[in-house]
């Protein structure tokens, strides 16, 4: 039974930075991409970050237009560990963190209904 668990979320002003991770075990398949989600109160969940796995080490990061050039997606391989990294953090980017696992080929990364299994969820919360 895949496990994804996410850590790192916390309460931080604005401008400033939280990195958060999600350390997954158990994997059956293969996992072809991951993901960094968010859910805001009332908002329907959305893609922050997604990583495109290629072979050895590498993988190809992809981000929605709110978060690019201030979060940054990584994934350590030997850990089974994907991290983001957020800097220069704003109000807006409050809400509950999830990273998700998808093992099918095409679509989108930002497309929720890919992904096979979530974490529960780590909060973010950024005051001005």
């Amino acid at each position: 039974q895949v496990q994804l668990v996410e850590s790192g979320g916390g309460s931080v002003q604005a401008g400033g930075s939280l990195r958060l991770s999600c350390a997954g075990s158990g994997y059956t398949g293969t996992v072809r991409r991951m993901g960094w989600f968010r859910q805001a109160p009332g908002k329907e969940r959305e893609g922050v970050a997604g990583a495109s796995i290629g072979g050895g080490n590498t993988y190809y990061a992809e981000y929605a237009d709110s978060v690019k050039g201030r979060f940054t997606i990584s994934l350590e391989k030997a850990k089974n560990t994907l991290y983001l990294q957020m800097n220069s953090l704003k109000p807006e980017d409050t809400a509950m963190y999830y990273c998700g696992a998808s093992k099918q080929r095409g679509g989108y990364w930002w497309e929720s209904n890919l992904y096979d299994d979530w974490g529960q969820g780590t909060q973010v919360t950024v005051s001005s």
